[in-house]
């Protein structure tokens, strides 16, 4: 799943993303609001949940917040700010927040806002995924067949997987599926997705289930179901 954080103390946004990214989260940060607002528009990345952080320069969290809605993006909104009056949290509500954190805040608390952000979500993760013959599982970072075997994934190969999974028989290119998996910033080799791949092969062969990731040449990847 992949996050959209906006926060300018570098300290808190940093441990923020460290935080997300242990869970399994891909993590785009900016600093600014109009960065944020640029991912949005121009990455054409599917976002879980934004994480805003109300004042922050260029355009505040509130404004960032605001232009999703009015754009009809229906990504789950947290937004966290030291206001902590009624009026201020009616007025995040109101801008089309979902939920509202105080800082300072733990990050305990942030996680378990966030999961129960993606329960309420169209896009909720179930605890497991399962297209036909394997079951991919979120609490374990696992992938199993029907026999029971079953192997351990990395946390990339687990993304990487599970966004494949997710949309079956459809062609994925490299560039959607570095842009989907990988933080902004982060500058991947140009071979890093074929990498991927490869390894997840790797794994797949051992479930019997080599040929569930097909490539297409020129065109990217595709998942296909296997019923066996």
């Amino acid at each position: 799943m992949k996050v959209l954080l906006l926060e300018d103390e570098p300290d808190l946004g940093a441990a923020i993303q460290r935080v997300l990214q242990r869970e399994g989260y891909v993590v785009d940060w900016a600093q600014e609001g109009e960065l944020a607002w640029a991912y949005v528009e121009q990455l054409q990345v599917d976002y879980s949940v934004a994480i805003l952080d109300w004042m922050v320069p260029r355009l505040s969290g509130l404004e960032v917040c605001q232009r999703l809605r009015i754009h009809h993006y229906t990504v789950p909104i947290l937004l966290l700010t030291a206001r902590d009056g009624l009026s201020d949290r009616v007025q995040g509500l109101d801008a089309g927040a979902d939920d509202y954190l105080i800082k300072p805040f733990a990050m305990a608390e942030l996680l378990a806002r966030l999961r129960a952000l993606l329960r309420r979500s169209p896009q909720f993760q179930p605890q497991q995924l399962c297209p036909g013959a394997l079951t991919l599982d979120y609490g374990t970072f696992t992938l199993r067949n029907r026999a029971g075997t079953e192997v351990q994934l990395t946390a990339k190969e687990f993304q990487t997987l599970e966004y494949l999974m997710k949309r079956p028989q459809r062609i994925l290119s490299s560039d959607q599926l570095m842009m989907q998996l990988w933080e902004v910033g982060s500058e991947p080799s140009s071979n890093v997705v074929a990498a991927q791949i490869r390894l997840l092969r790797r794994k797949l062969a051992l479930l019997g289930q080599e040929h569930c990731i097909e490539t297409l040449h020129g065109l990217g990847y595709r998942f296909v179901v296997d019923h066996g």
